[in-house]
């Protein structure tokens, strides 16, 4: 790991961060690199905590970088020290980085091959979604089904069974709902709501005919 300067004083920042605002432009050139140069450091500090991400720590300090360079850009003077300005912006650059490589990890490309037809060509996902035609009965006896269910939740379950399911698989527009949550919301334990949610779902399969 490279060796990293010190940070600069109090005094030292003052005056290079006055320079930087109120120099002339080779003063304010001088100032930007030493502000960035003297706090790398903290950087290399901050991007450790997400050394855990499966990301090259080289990487990470770049991407932190970036947030220590917005930092000098834009701190006020009159706001404390930079060091606990950049901390923030470095750490939101790292979380941005960080986060827009999981939601890319988590995209399928619609072109990406899923396997083969009977020939040998490749088949792609947006080939398959091309193809699926909605089927009119299908989608038909999925209605009924769905109305049979929520008549049986009225007619067959406690009003308890009923809130439990409600919460749990979010019916009725709720959101779905952990068992802990909905135990912690209802003041029981998360066992006990595991109780009702199958003793519930149970009632529900005989009276659907499941």
């Amino acid at each position: 790991m490279k060796t990293f300067q010190k940070p600069l004083t109090s005094a030292e920042e003052a005056e290079y961060i006055r320079l930087l605002r109120e120099g002339n432009e080779k003063e304010a050139r001088m100032a930007k690199d030493v502000l960035i140069e003297r706090n790398l450091r903290l950087v290399a500090h901050i991007a450790k905590k997400y050394q855990n991400v499966d990301e090259d720590m080289e990487d990470l300090i770049s991407i932190g970088c970036i947030g220590l360079i917005k930092a000098v850009d834009t701190f006020d003077a009159g706001k404390g020290r930079l060091a606990t300005y950049a901390c923030r912006c470095i750490d939101n650059e790292l979380l941005m980085f960080i986060r827009s490589k999981k939601k890319t990890s988590r995209e399928v490309s619609y072109f990406e091959p899923i396997g083969q037809d009977k020939e040998g060509n490749e088949i792609h996902l947006v080939d398959v979604i091309e193809q699926q035609q909605p089927d009119i009965v299908e989608g038909l006896e999925h209605e009924r089904n769905c109305k049979k269910l929520f008549l049986l939740l009225q007619e067959c379950l406690t009003d308890r069974e009923r809130e439990i399911l409600i919460l749990r698989y979010g019916l009725n527009g709720r959101q779905e709902a952990t068992q802990s949550e909905i135990g912690a919301l209802l003041g029981i334990s998360r066992s006990y709501v595991s109780r009702i949610e199958k003793k519930a779902l149970q009632k529900l399969r005989q009276n659907f005919g499941i």
